[in-house]
Order: structure tokens, then sequence, then C-alpha cells
């Protein structure tokens, strides 16, 4: 029995730019996503792709999650991460019994997928690239940025060697580990930091290479670090984020590793995070809450505290119910509660 085509459920920014890539490539790729206007430009050719790193459209079989037909071996799940228990269900019966689905998801989202449709059909997988969600039929690819795919138990199989094969015809330099979830971690450590920089109305780097706010950003990715240790796993780096300085609190290390983050996101045309975006632009909820669930859920049951974990997770919450403006006082707000003083 041959893979077949693939199905790419959730075609925005991410699901978007990676299925646009593989039908350039010759693959049969077939999209799912709730916007019925999106949908209905895929189906017409005019899924395009425009940025620095490229630019040109496609088309391809569309359609909403009511209206998705067949099974399907090879699955790209790229919801939000608040979205992923509705998608994983909808996205069930059309799994094939021996088919599986590719996390390509912000957060833990792996741990989610796995109790609904097995961990033998569930896999792994870390993005890094800059993309956006313009409009119906139009993504913005901003930056390349690091892809990596494993085996939730870390084993090589000839499964997982055909899906990194198929991923570096996305992304040439797509790696192929056997500790997916220290990437998983990793990116939630960097996370914390696109999520704040968000809060403060700040870009990426412009936030991460404030000096007034590197003991917020020290506390954020040390509170996840913590965490991840006790979980049992040590969180890998990726372009320019280095764990291993915030976990020993080197400080040469930690100004090293914010400097290449500062230099990487500056030469990007995303300058501010996708949470940004949801808050400022798209004034929707964001999945910052539900990426970090299962952080502060691990932390409860390690009796870790997380205070500026906890803080940032609030003061999102508030801006999307309206009770709160995102900008530079909210930035203080964290870093008074980073610092051990009252919020």
């Amino acid at each position: 029995m041959t893979d077949g085509p693939v199905l790419i459920w959730g075609a925005g920014a991410i699901g978007g730019t990676i299925g646009a890539f593989l039908v350039r490539q010759g693959h049969d790729v077939a999209f799912v996503d709730v916007d019925a206007a999106h949908v209905g430009a895929i189906a017409a050719g005019r899924l395009s792709i425009e940025g620095p790193v490229a630019r040109f459209a496609v088309g391809a079989p569309a359609f909403t999650p009511d209206t998705a037909r067949g099974q399907f071996r090879r699955v790209i799940l790229a919801v939000k991460a608040h979205h992923t228990a509705t998608a994983i269900r909808q996205l069930a019966p059309h799994l094939a019994d021996d088919g599986a689905v590719v996390s390509a998801q912000n957060g833990l989202n792996e741990i989610e997928i796995a109790a609904v449709v097995g961990r033998e059909r569930t896999i792994g997988a870390f993005v890094n690239f800059g993309a956006d969600w313009q409009a119906p039929g139009e993504i913005l690819y901003a930056n390349r940025g690091a892809v990596v795919i494993g085996e939730l138990d870390g084993t090589r199989t000839a499964r997982i060697e055909a899906w990194h094969a198929l991923l570096q015809d996305f992304e040439p330099d797509a790696e192929l580990t056997g500790d997916i979830f220290a990437y998983l971690w990793g990116k939630t450590g960097y996370g914390a930091l696109l999520k704040a920089s968000a809060v403060a109305d700040m870009t990426i780097a412009g936030f991460i290479g404030d000096p007034t706010l590197r003991t917020l950003n020290v506390a954020l990715v040390r509170e996840v670090l913590a965490v991840a240790s006790a979980e049992g796993v040590t969180p890998r780096g990726f372009n320019g984020f280095e764990p291993a300085p915030f976990a020993r609190n080197d400080a040469a290390g930690i100004d090293a590793s914010i400097a290449t983050m500062v230099a990487f996101n500056e030469g990007t045309a995303k300058p501010y995070s996708g949470v940004w975006r949801d808050l400022a632009v798209r004034k929707r909820p964001t999945d910052s809450a539900a990426q970090l669930a299962p952080v502060l859920r691990a932390a409860k049951g390690h009796g870790i505290a997380t205070p500026t974990l906890d803080r940032l997770v609030a003061l999102i919450g508030a801006v999307e119910r309206g009770g709160q403006s995102i900008g530079r006082v909210l930035a203080e707000d964290l870093r008074a509660v980073a610092e051990g003083r009252s919020a």
C-alpha cells in the first residue's frame, strides 16, 4: 500500500505554508480548514505564498471539516493549540488505521492527540519558521526556521524516515530527531518570550533585546526549564535560543543567546509574534493558555512555583476579555512578578 495523499488539517500560517510547498513539489495534498472563504480560494487555485522566502500560488482539493471525505495515512495537524481537542476528534474518522498524525503546532499537543488516536498513530514535530495568515488564500512566509520531526518514543523507523523526507520537500534542512520532546519543551521556553512580547506590544527582537526586561526574560525561560527538568527532559535549542545557559543561570551564555535570538528575529519579515497578531490585529482569543496548560499542570504536580508564567497567562486572558490593553505597562507588571515584587 502506498502512503497516498497528505491531508493538511488547518491551512493557516503553518499548515498552509507547508502544504503549498508540498503541492509545488508534486505531492498529492488535500486541505481542511474552518474558514470557508479560505477553503474556496485554495480549491480555486489561489493559495498564495508571499514574502521574502518565496512567491508562488497553487491550488488543491480543499474542504471544511463537515465536508471532508475519505481516509488518509498521512495527516498534518496545524491548528492552534486551543483548537486541538475539537480538530483531532473531527479528523480521527479520516485517519487510516495504519496512518499517523504529525502535530505541526506550537505546544505539547502530542499528548492530547495521542489520547484520542493512540500514541502509535501520533508523531511529534517542531517548527519555528515565520508565517502569518493574511486573508483567504494569502499567507506571508516571512522567514525560514527550524523544522524537526521524530517518533514519540525516539525510535528510528521507516515511517519516520519517510515523513522526514516529505518535510525536506518543504524545508531542506529539516531534522530527524530521537528526542522530539526536547525540542518541544525548548520551543515552549522560547514561546514564553514570544507571548510576553505580545503582552508588551513589542517586536520579538525589541522585547528580547531590551536590557531592562532581561530579568523577566530569564525568569520566564527558567520557569519552563525547571518543569522540563522535573519531567526528565533536557530541552534543545534552535535559531539562537540556547536553553542550557538559562538553566544554569550562566550570565555570559544567556547574553550570547539573547544576542543571537535578537539577530535572528531582526532578520525576518514577521517582527511580531503570532500571539501579538491575534491580540492586536485579529482581535481573537489566543492559544497561549492552551500551550502553557501542560507546563503549569506538570509544575503543580511537581510542586514547582511558576509565578511569572501564571501571571503571563492571566494577563493574556485579561486582554482577550477586554479588561486590559497590551502595552509596556503589562511588561512592567510581569517584570515586577519576575523580580519578586507585587504586580
